[in-house]
């Protein structure tokens, strides 16, 4: 009753309504777009292989962040994705380049100034990824899973290749327009409630699949594996550990500042989805490969140990790059060295540590401590599918993996972003 009350509160006002809205109007817009095919493509070839082909690792991941539409060849086939790159790749280059590490730390202009570098990134991005998609899904097609004798492009000339990279191009452009539409005057991240719509969207024909396939026990097991599976997310996403901050009192002019008591939050999971998908791209680099190399006693170990999701060494290296990429991109985006060089110039220090180079010692040590656990959980959830695959049979789940990171967490996010708008006008929230 306490949840329905705030949805019911959340209609209430209207401005916050109208967000409600016009979020759900950009929403239904996105999911048009995943339906409408791209010119030059065989729409009947496009629905069989939407029903059949079953693709992994880089693919895999677009084809889950577009909503099934990459296998449809729809105009926003690429989805999200191409941002996503670009938002990591540049927040990688801040570190590198001083240009843009000058950027991040002017504030509003600066960041202004980085997002329209990201934009341009982007379309660079789509272009190169929907004509590497265009040549390889006319090529590959059987190897990527696609029913045998399926021509998706029948007419691959050099103007219907175009015509095909523009559109998906166009369609990225547009996609990243539309999120950017969300964040501006809807509710939550843009772009997060997009990927969210495109994972939602796919999960009623999974399980429907798998009721169809498995039998009522196992069935009905899955579903209370994924109940659990839900709980164990939401924990540790909500999990951290908070560092104690004291600020010394000191008089500028005639008022006196500080004195006050707060704390760094350091969450458990401070990397998110990321380390997932840095660990699908490299281990799509094989099948890059295999067109290649000539050794058939080679590419038959590619293809039994490091393409095969259901292999051990496949899974073995998939974990561990996985926990490598969470400590990377940890490393990246939180600064230890940063943190205590602004506590110690704003007068903060924790309790029974010196500021300076004490201080960031600890907090690196505390981060290291807490990452491990993170990392290790974010690899047995990234897992999943491939032990119920090697184990089950059962190709898709619709638990475990990114899909389930992003969707828990985009939903607590959006879920906090509307509570502290009720609170503002005094109604009760989702969270009490």
């Amino acid at each position: 009753m306490g949840l329905l009350k705030a949805f019911a509160n959340a209609f209430r006002v209207p401005d916050l309504r109208n967000k409600i809205l016009f979020t759900l109007l950009i929403i239904g817009v996105y999911r048009l777009g995943a339906h409408i095919p791209t010119p030059g493509i065989d729409v009947d070839a496009a629905q069989d292989i939407a029903a059949q082909a079953s693709s992994g690792g880089a693919l895999g991941f677009i084809n889950l962040f577009s909503g099934g539409a990459l296998t449809q060849m729809a105009v926003f086939a690429l989805g999200i994705m191409p941002y996503i790159t670009a938002s990591i790749i540049m927040q990688l280059l801040t570190v590198v380049i001083p240009r843009l590490e000058a950027w991040s730390k002017e504030g509003e202009s600066g960041t202004k100034k980085i997002t329209q570098w990201t934009r341009y990134l982007t379309v660079v991005l789509a272009v190169l990824q929907s004509t590497g998609i265009a040549f390889l899904f006319n090529r590959g097609g059987e190897q990527l899973g696609f029913p045998a004798g399926v021509q998706l492009i029948p007419d691959f000339t050099f103007g219907n290749v175009s015509l095909i990279v523009l559109s998906l191009t166009a369609g990225t452009a547009l996609v990243m327009w539309l999120g950017e539409l969300i964040t501006q005057r809807g509710i939550g991240n843009g772009m997060s409630i997009l990927i969210f719509t495109s994972i939602i969207s796919t999960l009623p024909s999974e399980y429907l699949a798998i009721y169809q396939q498995e039998s009522t026990a196992v069935f009905i097991g899955l579903v209370f594996i994924a109940i659990l599976v839900i709980v164990a997310v939401v924990t540790v996403e909500q999990g951290q550990r908070r560092i104690p901050v004291q600020y010394a009192k000191r008089v500028v002019g005639r008022r006196m500042y500080g004195g006050t008591s707060t704390y760094i939050p350091l969450k458990v999971n401070q990397a998110g989805v990321v380390p997932i998908i840095f660990a699908s791209s490299v281990l799509y680099i094989p099948t890059l490969l295999q067109n290649t190399i000539q050794s058939p006693g080679l590419q038959n170990w590619i293809d039994n140990n490091l393409l095969n999701s259901g292999s051990v060494t496949h899974m073995v290296l998939y974990g561990l790059l996985i926990v490598f990429f969470t400590y990377f991109y940890t490393a990246i985006t939180f600064n230890p060295v940063d943190v205590s060089d602004n506590m110690k110039k704003y007068g903060g220090f924790i309790p029974g540590i010196r500021p300076g180079r004490q201080t960031a010692e600890y907090l690196d040590r505390i981060l290291t401590r807490i990452t491990l656990p993170g990392a290790l959980f974010i690899a047995a959830i990234a897992l999943m599918p491939n032990i119920f695959l090697a184990t089950q049979g059962i190709q898709r789940l619709p638990f475990g993996g990114a899909s389930i990171l992003i969707t828990v967490g985009v939903t607590l996010e959006t879920m906090k972003q509307i509570e502290s708008q009720l609170m503002m006008r005094h109604y009760e929230g989702f969270l009490k």
